[in-house]
């Protein structure tokens, strides 16, 4: 029986069981579509002991990370969004020349890119080898090393202890989860120090029906509750929460070493709804488990009938989340004939699992398809407005999480 990776826990209840999934980010190239794919379980349980929602390791983060395919820097929205976060952080911690920012999967440099622009100096941690020359072309120093205690230790000997360290969307994909923390705790400046971390909070995953963001990358989900308990594990204290609309409903949290700044009444404030909705319940697990099946069978009704009048569809974007869903709901070129995604290096590449081909937005244009269903559902504003030329053709985009709808009907 698999243990919970925080407290130990044996883990004998499930969440949802999504079936058999490949790695969703290994986008194949023409020449690998004859091949063998593996394909691993997107089994996600629950530990009662403590609450955390995980899923087993499968696959080394080595085999995930080190070449991965996501940049940060292709949606506008989101460097708009690291933007405002790093002017806003500025100002609280009155950052300057002297302070010291640290990046933990820092990615193609999106984010530290504007401390840098504000004469700031950091450093970037981001395992991937191909994306981390990006971010070094922003001037964003960066090692491609994964974090954990043992660096933590070499970068505060080697550049000292850190006045903020920003961990966005990394909380998930950290398989030895009290490593990680540990790593936090012991590059933070105690006194002052502070450590800003952003995911995808459990309690909008399960109200938002977005079984999509489960994948095998992402080996944990959380409430404030279960990040609360680990943090504490490793001296660390959460002193303010802010819920943020990215990826569908996240959560920033500010932690410090514990006792350093009192904490805000939006913790308590959202521990008691976490509690109220249900998050340290059986029961509200297995309402979701239905839920994501009722989706499934919505969304491939639709697409079915889409094509039995002769509607030519196709998909935007080629996101983690995207590779889930048409895995799970079993959806293939006879239902989805094609994405498209802003990102080169996908193109002329086929998603996993259901070979759907991955062209250059300009594609879309020369086949004009009536319906287009927009995968990266959680930057639909933003998609919308680049994709506004299709309506010349009559084309209309859908969204399929929560269910399947028109966007802007």
């Amino acid at each position: 029986m698999p243990a919970c990776r925080f407290c130990g826990a044996p883990l004998q209840h499930t969440v949802v069981d999504l079936g058999m999934s490949p790695l969703c980010e290994s986008y194949l190239r023409a020449d690998q579509l004859d091949a063998m794919e593996p394909f691993f379980p997107l089994h996600v349980r629950v530990c009662t002991a403590c609450w955390l929602v995980q899923l087993p390791e499968y696959v080394p983060p080595e085999e995930i990370f080190r070449e991965y395919a996501y940049f940060s820097a292709y949606s506008d929205s989101w460097v708009e969004h690291a933007r405002r976060y790093a002017v806003a952080m500025v100002d609280r911690l009155e950052l300057g020349r002297g302070s010291f920012v640290v990046e933990v999967a820092s990615n193609d440099g999106y984010l530290l890119q504007h401390f840098v622009h504000a004469g700031i100096p950091v450093l970037g941690i981001e395992p991937a080898r191909n994306v981390a020359p990006a971010a070094e072309a922003r001037g964003v120093p960066t090692l491609t090393e994964f974090f954990g205690h043992d660096l933590a230790r070499k970068v505060v000997d080697g550049h000292g202890l850190a006045d903020l360290v920003v961990a966005n969307n990394v909380l998930a994909q950290v398989p030895d989860l009290n490593d990680f923390v540990a790593g936090l705790a012991a590059l933070v400046e105690p006194r002052t120090g502070v450590a800003t971390l952003e995911f995808p909070h459990l309690l909008q995953l399960v109200d938002g029906h977005q079984f999509d963001t489960i994948y095998h990358e992402h080996f944990s989900y959380f409430s404030l509750l279960t990040v609360d308990q680990v943090f504490a594990a490793h001296g660390l204290e959460v002193f303010d929460v802010e819920e943020i609309p990215t990826h569908g409903g996240s959560l920033r949290v500010h932690a410090s070493h514990a006792g350093a700044y009192d904490v805000a009444g939006a913790v308590l404030d959202l521990h008691e709804r976490e509690r109220a909705a249900g998050v340290t319940s059986l029961a509200y697990y297995e309402a979701f488990a239905s839920r994501v099946v009722e989706t499934k069978h919505r969304l491939v009704e639709f697409l079915v009938e889409q094509r039995r009048v002769g509607r030519r569809l196709a998909g935007y974007g080629a996101p983690g989340k995207g590779n889930t869903l048409l895995n799970y709901c079993g959806i293939r070129t006879d239902l989805l004939e094609f994405t498209v995604d802003r990102n080169p290096y996908k193109h002329g590449r086929y998603l996993p699992g259901t070979h759907i081909p991955i062209h250059h937005p300009d594609h879309l244009a020369e086949v004009r398809p009536d319906v287009i269903l927009v995968l990266p559902w959680n930057l639909r504003d933003e998609i919308a407005a680049q994709l506004a030329y299709t309506r010349q053709w009559g084309a209309r985009l859908y969204v399929p999480i929560p269910t399947v709808r028109e966007v802007g009907a």
